[in-house]
């Protein structure tokens, strides 16, 4: 398990669909499944039990803390 603390965005690269999809700070989140060959990451979060499929280049912009 995971808690999102904050983006990594100085350049202002981040796409917009992290913050679309519901992946706010403060957001607790567990990775499900990482698919082979760096291929998504299926993670779930949110009371709702929300899942999503994570690229690689998105999770990039995500700083987390991991929680116990």
């Amino acid at each position: 398990m995971g808690k999102i603390l904050r983006y990594d965005n100085d350049h202002l690269k981040m796409p917009n669909k992290i913050i679309e999809m519901g992946l706010l700070p403060e957001t607790v989140f567990r990775i499900l499944y990482q698919a082979p060959f760096n291929g998504p990451m299926y993670v779930e979060f949110g009371e709702e039990k929300s899942r999503i499929a994570l690229r690689e280049e998105e999770g990039d912009f995500i700083i987390v803390e991991e929680l116990n």
